[in-house]
């Protein structure tokens, strides 16, 4: 009577023997050609800007281009506004995703549409629509300037709204699914024992998911940094007032293509600082 086989991934066992452990088949690590070929090409289509962006960097003269005033100057204002867009992002973004994440109303997909649809919207379009919006005769607008005197646009306050418009959804998606995967039975524990709702989210929910919080507000941050086409729009393009880093690259290119390649390195550098700040939250090791 011959031994029965052994299922994957148990031993064999020879007749009266001790039982052997069964050799596992090598994992195949290779790529097939067709699927190589177009990897490797969408890689170098990839880095091939970024490598040529070092390559052409005007490096003995970096020093002397990175401490002028102007380039101070914008990226003072760069990282003052992208900061109080993050701000706004936070006070008015976390609430936001914990109402998608918590509460059932009617809508609520429509809502999360909205929410997320500054992610593909065109920066330009946002910026037309948050002039048509809050600019001097735009539909909210015209109140401001009429009943406060607050003017938005094409001032240093407009650029952060700007940058606050198209850098919170960033935030908000991050908060989300931060709060989906949370157990919501600590926050019904916590109101069962006399809390109210926004005591147990304070005091329950909100350190659970402040990895999430923290790192929807560098996303956000980040965002913010390199907006262009909505602070364009909205804002301008002063200096001083409301030109930012993206929008300092876009003018020396014009006339001084180092200072654009220097400008963009900064911004590629926060850039990878960002990434390797999240990378235990969007890159799992091999």
């Amino acid at each position: 009577m011959t031994a029965p086989t052994p299922a994957p991934g148990e031993t064999a066992t020879a007749p009266g023997g001790p039982r052997r452990p069964r050799r596992r088949a090598p994992r195949r690590t290779g790529a097939p050609l067709p699927l190589l070929v177009p990897a490797v090409i969408g890689l170098a289509f990839l880095a091939l800007p970024l490598v040529a962006l070092l390559i052409r960097a005007p490096w003995r003269s970096m020093p002397t281009l990175l401490t002028s005033t102007e380039v101070w100057e914008a990226l003072r204002l760069s990282l003052l506004c992208a900061t109080g867009a993050t701000a706004v992002s936070l006070v008015l973004g976390v609430p936001l995703a914990w109402l998608l994440a918590r509460v059932e109303f009617p809508g609520r997909g429509l809502v999360r549409a909205l929410v997320t649809l500054p992610l593909v919207l065109p920066p330009v379009v946002g910026g037309v629509a948050l002039l048509m919006a809050l600019g001097r005769n735009g539909v909210v607008g015209r109140w401001l300037d009429a009943w406060f005197g607050v003017t938005l646009p094409f001032t240093t306050t407009g650029v952060v709204v700007a940058e606050a418009f198209v850098a919170m959804p960033f935030l908000v998606v991050s908060v989300e699914g931060t709060l989906r995967a949370a157990d919501p039975r600590y926050e019904e524990a916590a109101t069962t024992l006399g809390a109210s709702r926004f005591t147990a989210f304070r005091r329950v929910t909100l350190p659970m998911i402040m990895p999430g919080i923290a790192a929807g507000a560098v996303l956000a941050w980040a965002r913010a940094l390199g907006e262009f086409g909505a602070t364009i729009t909205f804002a301008g393009n002063f200096p001083g007032r409301t030109q930012t880093m993206p929008l300092a690259v876009y003018l020396a290119l014009q006339s001084d293509p180092e200072a654009a390649i220097a400008l963009s390195l900064v911004l590629l550098a926060v850039s990878i600082a960002v990434l390797a700040g999240l990378r235990d939250r969007w890159m799992t090791a091999s």
